[in-house]
C-alpha cells in the first residue's frame, strides 16, 4: 500500500482525530506526543515499510520500534487503519481485559514488534534486531521512533555507539523533537542542542525535517533508504509539534497526559474533519 502525500494528510488527520476519541473515552492518555508523531507513523505503515498485515510475522518484514511506549495512543490506531485488528476495539483502550494498555504489548498487539514504555529500550533491542536481520540475510529496515525526553537515556547512546561501529545500515531511528517532555520545556530540563552534530559525531548519517510536514517526512523516510546505502546508520530529527491537531494542547507540555473536555473533543472533531 502507498498513499499519495495529499492522501497521507488526509488519513494523519483521520488517525489523529481517532487517537482523541480514544484517549476521551479512556478518561486520559498520553496525547501530546501521539498526536506529534502521528505524521511519521502514517508515512511509515501506509506507504514506506514493506509489512503485511494478514502476515504479520512475515520474517522478512521491516520492523518498528515505538521506543517512546507511551505514545501508543497514536500507534494503535495506525496498526488498526492499517488492517492489523479492527477499529472496533479502540474503545477498549486502556481499559479492564483490553489488549491495548498505556503503553503497546508485542504479545497482545498483532503487527506489535516490541514490547515498550521504558524509556531507553527501543534503539538497543532495534539495533539486535537489525543484526539479527543481516546474519539470516534479510535487507529488512528497522525502523524506530524515538521521544526526545528519551534521549536524556543514556542506554540510547550507547546504542547509538554500537550500531555506527557495526555498520548497521538497516537501522533508521526517528527522533519526535517535540520539544517538550512531561517535566517542561527540553531546553529548560535537559538541553538536547546541538542534536544533530551529536549524532554526527556518533558515526550516523543524519536528516532533519519538519516532521509534521508530510512531504518532508515521506522524502526523509526514502532518503533514509539512500543514506543507508554508505554504510552507515541513519538518524532523522523531525522538528514536532506537541498535541500537532488539537489547538488546546499544541505546544504545551502538560498535555503530555491528560483528557479533553467535551468542548476540546468538539473542537478537534471539527478542525480534523470529524462530525
Amino acid at each position: 500500500m502507498k498513499l499519495t502525500v495529499s492522501e497521507l494528510e488526509c488519513k494523519a488527520r483521520e488517525l489523529r482525530l481517532d487517537s482523541i476519541e480514544m484517549i476521551a473515552q479512556a478518561g486520559g492518555g498520553h496525547l501530546g506526543g501521539s498526536l506529534s508523531a502521528m505524521d511519521i507513523m502514517t508515512a511509515l505503515y501506509f506507504n514506506v515499510m514493506r509489512i503485511d498485515p494478514e502476515h504479520p510475522m512475515k520474517a522478512d518484514r521491516d520492523r518498528f520500534i515505538l521506543s517512546a511506549g507511551h505514545k501508543a495512543a497514536g500507534y494503535v490506531p495506525v496498526l488498526a487503519a492499517r488492517g492489523y485488528f479492527s477499529r472496533d476495539l479502540l474503545p477498549t483502550f486502556n481499559k479492564l481485559d483490553s489488549r491495548f494498555g498505556m503503553h503497546p504489548d508485542m504479545h497482545k498487539i498483532p503487527g506489535c514488534d516490541a514490547s515498550t514504555g521504558s524509556l531507553g529500550h527501543g534503539l538497543p533491542v532495534g539495533l539486535g534486531m537489525a543484526l539479527a536481520l543481516r546474519l539470516d540475510g534479510f535487507d529488512s529496515k528497522v525502523f524506530v521512533l524515538l521521544g526526545d525526553g528519551e534521549l536524556h537515556e543514556g542506554t540510547n547512546w550507547e546504542a547509538a555507539m554500537g550500531a555506527a561501529q557495526h555498520k548497521t545500515s538497516s537501522l533508521v531511528a526517528i527522533v519526535d523533537y517535540n520539544k517538550c517532555s512531561m517535566d517542561g520545556p527540553i531546553d529548560q530540563v535537559v538541553s538536547l542542542e546541538p542534536l544533530v552534530d551529536k549524532w554526527k559525531s556518533f558515526g550516523w548519517e543524519t536528516i532533519r525535517i519538519d516532521g509534521n510536514d508530510m512531504a518532508q517526512v515521506l522524502g526523509a523516510l526514502k532518503e533514509a533508504a539512500d543514506r543507508g546505502n554508505r554504510g552507515n546508520p541513519v538518524v532523522i530529527v523531525a522538528d514536532t509539534v506537541k498535541g500537532k491537531g488539537a489547538a488546546f494542547a499544541e505546544g504545551d507540555y502538560r498535555w503530555h497526559y491528560g483528557c479533553p473536555s467535551e468542548d476540546q473533543l468538539a473542537e478537534a472533531r471539527t478542525a480534523l474533519g470529524g462530525e
